[in-house]
This record gives C-alpha cells, sequence and structure tokens, in this order.
C-alpha cells in the first residue's frame, strides 16, 4: 500500500472529542476509545497539503466555490454511483446534522409526523423532536443476524399517521446495512404512492464492502428524485468532520428554495475556506487514498469475525455490509444494559457507544468504530474478550 494505515497518530492533548473528554462526559480515564464515529487515520495528503497551502496564504476572509468545486462533486458522484449532480441542485451546510434539522423545518410543520428507522443514528430522533414535530417509528426487523426493513408497517404509518417525510440512513448507522436495490425501490414505490418526502441521509456512501455496491436513492426509480433530499458530505470518507462542510443535493427546484429559505433564517450564508477547500481536494484527489483504506478496514473486519467465531464467540456480530461501524449484539450474555456497559467500561476498559442511544431496538447492543489501526482493534477485541471471560 502507498499510504500507512498501521501508523498510530498520537491525538491526546488535541482537545479530540474522541481521546480527551472522557472525564467532562463522565468516562474513567484510560479507555480505549472507540466510540465516537471519526477515524484514527490522517486525511490524505493532497488535502493536508491544500489547506496548508491555505493556511500559508495567511488571509482568511469570506470565501465561497466556483465551478470546479460543484464538478469535483459531480465528478465524484458520477465515476462511484453513475449519479450525475448538477450544479443547480447543491447547496451547502455546515453538516449533515444540521442539514437535517433545516430540511425537517423547511418541509413540515410543527406537530407534523416524521418517520425514523429505529435503531438508528440518535440525532434523527433528536432533530424530530426538538423541532416539535411528532415522532413515529418504523423499527427495522432483526432476524437471523441481520436487519430489513418492515414495508407493510412503513406504509401503513405513513397513512395512519399522515406522515410527511421519512429519515432514511444509507447505509445505515449503526447496524451497517447497505440496502439492495430491490429494497431501495420498494422503500421508493411506497413514498411516491403516498406522495410522502425523503431525507436521505448517505454520508457513509463510500464505505461498502464485500463487492456490494452504494447505490443513491434518489436514482432507485424515475420520478424518486423529486421527492428525495440527499445529505452527503467528505467528512466521514476523508476524516475532515472538524472542518463542517456538507453538500445537500436536491433536484426537486421547488424544495431547493425552501431549503435554501430555511438555511437563510438560521443566518448562514458563507462556509469555512478550510471546509470548502478540503472538500474539493479531497474529491478531486483523494480516491486512491480511499481505496486503500476500504481495502484496509476490510482486513479489520477479518480480524473482528475471526474473534467472534473464537474467544469473542458468546457475542454476536452484526454482518458489517458498509460504514466502519461495528454493531454488537450482547445479549446473549444474558445481561440488563447496565451489566453490559459494566462489562465494557469497568471490565474491558473500552469506552463505546450504548446501543440503547439509538432507539428501542438497540437495548443489548453496542456500536465499535473500528476505523482505527489494526493493533488497536486486535487489542480493543482481546480485552473484551478478557472480560467475558472473566
Amino acid at each position: 500500500m502507498a499510504y500507512d494505515f498501521d501508523e498510530i497518530v498520537p491525538r491526546r492533548n488535541t482537545n479530540s472529542i474522541k481521546f480527551d473528554f472522557a472525564r467532562e462526559r463522565g468516562m474513567p480515564e484510560g479507555l480505549i476509545p472507540m466510540w465516537v464515529a471519526d477515524m484514527d487515520f490522517r486525511t490524505p495528503p493532497e488535502v493536508i497539503d491544500r489547506l496548508v497551502e491555505a493556511a500559508r496564504h495567511g488571509i482568511f476572509g469570506y470565501s465561497d466555490v466556483k465551478d470546479d468545486y460543484y464538478a469535483s462533486i459531480d465528478n465524484w458522484f458520477k465515476r462511484r454511483y453513475d449519479f450525475p449532480v448538477h450544479r443547480a441542485w447543491i447547496k451547502k451546510a455546515p453538516g449533515v446534522v444540521f442539514a437535517l434539522a433545516a430540511a425537517i423545518r423547511a418541509f413540515s410543520k410543527p406537530g407534523d409526523a416524521v418517520i425514523i428507522q429505529t435503531p438508528v443514528y440518535y440525532p434523527f430522533a433528536e432533530c424530530v423532536v426538538e423541532n416539535d414535530r411528532r415522532l413515529v417509528d418504523n423499527p427495522l426487523v432483526y432476524r437471523d443476524g441481520a436487519y430489513h426493513i418492515d414495508f407493510e408497517d412503513l406504509e401503513r404509518k405513513i397513512v395512519d399517521e399522515k406522515a410527511s417525510m421519512l429519515l432514511f440512513c444509507s447505509p445505515h448507522n449503526p447496524v451497517s446495512r447497505v440496502w439492495t436495490d430491490g429494497e431501495l425501490s420498494e422503500l421508493g414505490r411506497i413514498c411516491l404512492k403516498r406522495d410522502c418526502l425523503i431525507i436521505s441521509d448517505e454520508i457513509h456512501a463510500d464505505f461498502v464492502f464485500g463487492g456490494r455496491k452504494h447505490r443513491v436513492l434518489a436514482s432507485a426509480l424515475p420520478g424518486l428524485e423529486k421527492l428525495t433530499v440527499l445529505l452527503t458530505a467528505p467528512s466521514k470518507t476523508f476524516n475532515l468532520a472538524g472542518l463542517h462542510l456538507a453538500n445537500v443535493i436536491i433536484p426537486n427546484p421547488e424544495l431547493r428554495r425552501l431549503f435554501a429559505a430555511e438555511v437563510s433564517r438560521t443566518g448562514i450564508s458563507q462556509l469555512g475556506v478550510m471546509g470548502l477547500a478540503s472538500c474539493q481536494a479531497a474529491y478531486e484527489h483523494g480516491e486512491g487514498w480511499l481505496n486503500e483504506l476500504i481495502a484496509y478496514l476490510e482486513g479489520n473486519i477479518a480480524l473482528a469475525k475471526e474473534r467472534f467465531q473464537g474467544p469473542l464467540a458468546p457475542l454476536k456480530l452484526v454482518e458489517p455490509q458498509g460504514t466502519y461501524l461495528l454493531w454488537i449484539d450482547f445479549n446473549p450474555l444474558g445481561l440488563d444494559d447496565k451489566a453490559v456497559n459494566e462489562l465494557v467500561v469497568s471490565k474491558a476498559k473500552l469506552w463505546l457507544c450504548k446501543g440503547a442511544i439509538f432507539g428501542p431496538g438497540g437495548a443489548g447492543f453496542q456500536r465499535v468504530n473500528m476505523a482505527c489501526p489494526r493493533s488497536v482493534l486486535s487489542q480493543a477485541l482481546d480485552q473484551l474478550a478478557e472480560a467475558i471471560k472473566s
């Protein structure tokens, strides 16, 4: 490989939320942190060079982007997903969660029903409730070690609850599902039939494993793009979350107008020069780095599978199809959530994400960020195995 993903990059004492704020977040010091979804790998050298160039210029005034920025996004989506993105479709935002909340306000009214599919990234529920919308759950079905969409329940709730919007996660965080073309088509068919808008968070789209391919939801059925708002960002793919840049792709001009008006009401105009520069540099020059990273993460998955078939065998690893997150089922131990957390923190000395925060279906699970050097993942799994043995 041209890039060294085995390198352990020191992150302590850098004001990293992941590494430096255990005490402030009620956790003991000295744990291996594998909770928040950022990676322990440096961003591609070409991105670093572009940021250094911008820093050396020394003026950080109000900035915006020109045609080459939009072309970098269009080329990325055409090349990787066969989905052309016209410049007019793109609206910029400080982050995907910001865009999610703005979309809820832009396209619904207080009291409207908004559907989520738990267990799911916890800001989905927070954005619905904190914006005075009515939360409706279409829970995923956990069967034979995998998660599935309950389409019958989804359509019934759209009708019965008069739901105007579905928040969709693809690939899914935390259960790491990559939805098939058939599943996306059925989801699209229901939403087209019932005129239900879809806000599709596809921030993890670049992480798909085992020969699978991510399909942009808006391309799943003819006409579905008119009902889809696509939330994307380079932040997960290239480890740029702290630079606060997302791209919101909205083919429908009326939805685009409403979204732009809502963003304007928040007081956001131009975004930071570093976020804009890093996004363009990543999409123009980061593909080789990403391809090697995906191969490395597949090696981490292979290591995890091996351990869960051996010393971690009482636990169940849900097949990781996408994202860089492992979803671990602790229910075979017969422990309640408090006891599972005690095992993970006090005995295994790990800081993971408690499954319960992702909604009702998350109880008894823990989410693990595996985007780290293999030696770190191996140590963490060893510590977990020892904790279970004891």
